[in-house]
């Protein structure tokens, strides 16, 4: 359990080559864990089979199984669905920010991203991905297929940061572009003007989609933690500003609360989901916060 337990952890999921197994670890060990959690319910979604056991009820049995296998199988949860879903990661410059012994912004949300396509492939559900920075750079339409899932595993793999920010704008395009009523998933250190951006959010809500927004930080962004006089540079603009981090702690901090709970409370208003985590939080947290979205929409 503790072994499926580690492939949560984003510190060890980074020293995995390829992509495609930091996915299917991922998802792999959160399945696990939810078998044996109180959060067993939640797997409904998933097409699995398990070996028949003495109590099970014989009409479970998946008799085509048996015919290929000649063992008894229980066709233990299966749903078809047609939902489409759109996974869009931010790869701004600003994404490539990662502090001591960490990864970061854009590997954590590119093996994110590679893991919730994985999940949505095993659910039968359609998925694509978008990428952007000031433009949007890739735009992958949903499918529901292994070849696709390898071509969004490619593209995440090859993903790098920069450009600057425009997340409320590429958001406009992006509403007008996607016709059909879909599952919008945004993974974005937010680092934008939150009422452009919130304007952005609504319009995906005004054409029918579902939003969840995972809003990604690094912890030293979240703490300020520094003790030295320091310059801090601007990734995406490379202004500098020379500072004494201890003298503006305490507002950077409040400032900071004060900007998640607007998101918070706006997206509230708008029936999106806000999910706040940073780039040390295990991918269980995030999954668990997706598959009850998608729970809600069956």
């Amino acid at each position: 359990m503790k072994k499926d337990r580690n492939y949560l952890e984003p510190s060890t999921i980074s020293k995995l080559s390829r992509m495609d197994l930091k996915a299917r670890l991922v998802v792999e060990g959160f399945i696990t864990g939810l078998h044996r959690s109180p959060y067993h319910g939640f797997s409904v979604e998933f097409a699995e089979h398990r070996q028949y056991m003495p109590g099970d009820e014989i009409k479970h049995i998946d008799w085509k199984v048996y015919g290929k296998s000649d063992r008894f199988y229980i066709k233990q949860y299966e749903e078809e669905t047609n939902l489409k879903s759109y996974i869009l990661l931010d790869a701004s410059a600003s994404m490539a920010y990662q502090s001591e012994k960490t990864i970061s912004k854009l590997e954590y949300g590119s093996y994110l991203a590679a893991a919730l396509a994985y999940l949505m492939l095993r659910q039968q559900d359609a998925v694509g991905l978008v990428t952007f920075d000031e433009n949007i750079r890739t735009f992958i339409p949903p499918k529901a297929s292994i070849s696709h899932i390898h071509m969004i595993l490619k593209e995440l793999d090859n993903l790098k940061a920069g450009g600057r920010t425009q997340v409320s704008d590429t958001f406009h395009q992006l509403a007008e572009k996607i016709k059909r009523r879909g599952l919008i998933i945004v993974i974005s250190d937010l680092f934008d003007d939150p009422e452009k951006l919130l304007g952005g959010l609504k319009h995906f809500r005004h054409r029918k989609h579902e939003v969840i927004v995972f809003h990604v930080l690094d912890r030293y962004e979240r703490e300020f933690p520094f003790d030295r006089e320091a310059v801090f540079e601007d990734m995406e603009t490379g202004e500098r500003i020379l500072t004494q981090p201890w003298q503006i702690r305490a507002e950077y901090q409040d400032r900071l609360r004060k900007l998640s709970k607007e998101y918070r409370l706006k997206c509230r208003e708008r029936l999106i989901d806000y999910v706040p985590i940073h780039t040390e939080t295990p991918y269980d947290v995030s999954l668990l916060a997706f598959l009850g979205k998608r729970q809600r929409l069956n």
